[in-house]
């Protein structure tokens, strides 16, 4: 009889040990995943499944290659020379460029503390309704949200940080893929919606197919992603030895985006548009799945929904502490008492719009206009930095590298063109 390890014992410590280790090499992009995947994209991708289908399909993927790519390249930047993104735009660029990242990413992230938490009460709200008569306010969740966003914060320690994201992440993993498989569509139309195609508009949708498909690739390639990828790579200590790992860790973050961004479109696309119901926002689509798929199918997509919101919140109240550790060059504790200080200022908006009962329209405009200009500036500024053979000698950009980027800084204009007409027709 094969004796069982107690717990404990040196076997149990030792695979412990390898999972946490194995575990590790992980978490940056794990990290990058939580920060990507929010309300936003769940909205984006639930919406284009619900109004076009599969038919879609093809822009996550292409978003999804863009996103890898850039991470990587930013990624060997700092392992070449040691520098975060915002050392090296104020350093061998302008200090002009760093503060505009500065401003233009804590803009945008203002807006979305505030979007994102409202967004995760009023769907916690609504679910509330089942339980409890007349439902629960609004601001009792956002405050029982922000609360456990800022105590996972106060730790202090990135890897703490990045564990704790990690168990949101896979929380938010798992309810997606239970609801991929729950409500999937036909296989044929998910195989179809691989092939690049522009699906027809609905008359009268005020939408054109070109900013359906800018508004779903600009909510994964984001400019954050990228300047904040160096700030994780640095901290984790990798060096070009590690080149390798960095890889792999991007590798497995793009991936699950695929995964998990797909599994939203299908379940959107397997129920919803299957039955020519349109969608407008995230919230919306709970009430609209139970009747169509069950109350389970429905308190999943909700589960999901709400860790998506508290994972990107997460790296979101921690942006600009550490944009302001990368310019600076000071040392990221985030024990001091000013860090502390800022993320429970802006973690305090999340409250803004259950308090006040609406959206900040102005704020939300306005990070918009500011995510729309910043990604062509953060392509043409790893172009130039890849370039310089002082900075990355034999490491310097190849001329497929070169290529890949000039067709992503066209693609970026276009999408910042789309987006400013689109922020100038709400003003």
């Amino acid at each position: 009889m094969t004796a069982v390890p107690e717990a404990g014992s040196p076997i149990n410590d030792s695979l412990a040990r390898k999972f946490a280790k194995g575990l590790a090499l992980f978490l940056p992009g794990i990290f990058l995943l939580g920060f990507n995947i929010g309300t936003g994209s769940v909205t984006a991708m639930a919406k284009a499944g619900a109004d076009y289908g599969m038919s879609l399909l093809w822009t996550i993927v292409a978003s999804c290659l863009c996103t890898f790519f850039m991470i990587n390249l930013y990624g060997r930047f700092t392992l070449v020379t040691g520098e975060t993104a915002l050392q090296a735009f104020r350093k061998h660029i302008h200090p002009a460029v760093g503060i505009f990242f500065l401003v233009a990413l804590t803009t945008g992230v203002c807006g979305s503390v505030m979007g994102v938490m409202g967004i995760v009460a009023e769907i916690c709200y609504e679910w509330s309704k089942s339980v409890v008569s007349g439902g629960i306010a609004p601001i009792y969740f956002a405050a029982f949200f922000v609360s456990v966003v800022y105590f996972i914060f106060w730790n202090g320690k990135t890897q703490f940080f990045e564990r704790s994201l990690a168990v949101i992440v896979a929380i938010m993993s798992a309810c997606f893929l239970i609801n991929f498989f729950i409500l999937m569509p036909p296989p044929i139309d998910i195989m179809r919606g691989l092939i690049p195609g522009i699906p027809e508009v609905p008359p009268g949708s005020g939408q054109g197919p070109l900013l359906v498909i800018a508004s779903l690739i600009g909510t994964t390639v984001f400019s954050g992603l990228f300047i904040i990828r160096t700030t994780l790579v640095k901290e984790a200590g990798w060096s070009l030895a590690d080149y390798k790992t960095q890889r792999n860790d991007a590798v497995v973050s793009v991936v699950l985006m695929f995964v998990i961004s797909a599994s939203i479109m299908a379940a959107a696309a397997g129920t919803l548009h299957a039955e020519g119901v349109g969608l407008s926002k995230a919230s919306q689509m709970i009430e609209l799945l139970e009747p169509l798929a069950g109350p389970m199918a429905a308190s999943i997509f909700a589960f999901g929904l709400i860790a998506a919101g508290v994972s990107s919140q997460f790296p979101n109240v921690l942006m600009l502490p550490w944009l302001l550790c990368d310019y600076t060059g000071a040392q990221r504790d985030m024990t001091l008492t000013r860090y502390r200080v800022i993320v429970f200022l802006i973690s305090l908006l999340g409250l803004v719009v259950p308090v006040f009962e609406a959206r900040p329209v102005f704020v939300m405009i306005v990070s918009q206009a500011f995510n729309a200009v910043i990604l062509p500036v953060t392509v043409a500024c790893i172009f130039y930095l890849g370039n310089r053979k002082d900075l990355m000698g034999k490491y310097k950009n190849t001329w497929v590298a070169n290529s890949i980027l000039a067709v992503i800084l066209c693609f970026s204009i276009f999408t910042s063109v789309v987006g400013i007409r689109g922020v100038w027709q709400l003003l």
